[in-house]
């Protein structure tokens, strides 16, 4: 790895704490699968996730002008994930966000495609989508409304769908995105965010409706596209084909209709779950196959959730371990802002060597913060653990040749520009003797850990 993309790569940090949002991961029948990470560009040796990959390093958007290529399937140059996550029809798939602006309101719609073979040789534009979930405008009483996006919020910026129980087995891709209205008023305003995940379904359902090429799944002027979300609302069309009958199950019917005033939360998708978190022995069975407990669904009247889901490994160098990771999230009865999102992780326990790295999110709400350094804190050790940095430190951490990591900083001047260094920028402060580049990276990721807490 290069210095340049150690710098861009840090630059992906900020972008993560501060951008729109992705999908994290997903907990599948019980067992939490990480998704893509946009930092692992970088990496000699990205991980193997169910999650697509795809070029919107800022956690950025898809225009209604592009509706009609192929960045409008699975965002922007997707390309296949290169594992799948088993599921059983009828059970639930909880996405989690790792964040989302609460000024971004629009409405949720999932969908499935079946890949006619392997995931390898999935050609994305062949893809036909069936819209199995969906939700739109759950109340317009005051403007803006509130919206199926603000429901993933109240939710720790999760989403939970259950898979048709009706439908065939096979390999199938899951398309989960969020539509943001805030300047759809204005035309090309609309902001997709599509994220896909590799589903290996599991089955005795027949069920194979029919689908949409995913280039024809909207138009610019689609009347839940072009929408001014900041006058009263009677009705909205959720955009895309008409909901498939046989999915929802499990969830609250959602039309693709125009929904009628009033609107109410009953036409959502994401059901609050009344049945408590649960946890069981880990599996023998293969991590990709593991199922060891259940995450309930956060809603808004929920106090102080706590669950453990078992990690499946992404990539054949974690193959042999599970990785078990406890989140507390809490959320207040009367208000729809989460205090902590659901994969801002607290405690890890790790069987093994694992090469999965547990998701860390930032709020929502997490403003710049500036942190003065005195010193290091008692006992503080000199060299950190790789397992215990945010995951894009370390990348850069994994990927440094050891030499360049600990080769110490021996002057407290700023160096004077020589030579051809003269175009190079000249940090701003001097740094004590001694230092290193795993000791600075160590500063960054405390810094950035503090800053969470303290938003």
């Amino acid at each position: 790895m290069s210095i340049l993309q150690t710098a861009a790569l840090v630059g992906s940090l900020v972008a993560t704490v501060a951008a729109h949002g992705r999908v994290t991961g997903a907990v599948v029948g019980g067992t939490y699968f990480a998704g893509y990470d946009p930092s692992s560009v970088y990496s000699q040796s990205p991980p193997s996730t169910i999650g697509w990959a795809a070029s919107n390093l800022d956690n950025g958007f898809v225009a209604p002008d592009a509706y009609g290529s192929p960045d409008i399937i699975c965002h922007k140059n997707a390309t296949v994930g290169k594992i799948s996550a088993p599921v059983a029809a009828g059970q639930n798939v909880t996405l989690q966000w790792s964040t989302w602006p609460s000024s971004h309101h629009g409405p949720v719609i999932n969908y499935l495609a079946k890949v006619g073979g392997d995931f390898a040789s999935v050609d994305k534009t062949a893809l036909e989508w069936v819209k199995f979930d969906a939700s739109g405008l759950l109340d317009d009483s005051a403007v803006p409304g509130t919206w199926a996006s603000d429901e993933l919020i109240a939710n720790n910026n999760s989403w939970t769908l259950t898979i048709p129980s009706s439908i065939a087995p096979g390999n199938y891709v899951l398309r989960h995105e969020i539509i943001a209205l805030h300047s759809a008023g204005n035309s090309d305003g609309a902001q997709n965010y599509p994220q896909c995940i590799n589903l290996a379904i599991t089955g005795s359902g027949s069920a194979a409706p029919s689908g949409t090429l995913g280039e024809k799944l909207y138009s610019e002027t689609d009347p839940g596209i072009l929408i001014s979300i900041y006058s009263a609302i009677a009705s909205y069309t959720i955009p895309g084909p008409a909901l498939w009958t046989g999915g929802s199950t499990g969830s609250a019917p959602a039309s693709s209709a125009a929904s009628s005033k009033p609107a109410t939360s009953a036409a959502s998708s994401t059901p609050a779950s009344s049945t408590p978190a649960s946890s069981a022995p880990a599996s023998s069975a293969p991590a990709s196959s593991i199922a060891t407990s259940t995450s309930a669904v956060s809603t808004k009247a929920v106090i102080a959730t706590t669950s453990s889901v078992a990690v499946a490994p992404t990539s054949a160098a974690g193959s042999g371990c599970t990785q078990t990771i406890t989140r507390t999230r809490s959320t207040s009865a009367a208000s729809s802002s989460v205090a902590e999102p659901v994969s801002n992780v607290l405690s890890t326990s790790t069987s093994a060597s694992s090469s999965v790295a547990a998701p860390v999110s930032a709020s929502s709400s997490m403003a710049p913060t500036t942190h003065t350094i005195s010193s290091y804190g008692s006992g503080a050790s000199s060299t950190a653990a790789t397992s215990s940095y945010l995951p894009p430190i370390a990348t850069i951490v994994s990927n440094l040749p050891s030499s360049v990591l600990t080769k110490t900083i021996s002057s407290t001047a700023v160096p004077t520009p020589t030579g051809g260094a003269t175009t190079l920028p000249m940090p701003s402060k001097p740094l004590p003797p001694g230092w290193t580049l795993e000791d600075l990276l160590q500063w960054v990721d405390y810094l950035v850990h503090q800053a969470e807490e303290s938003s």
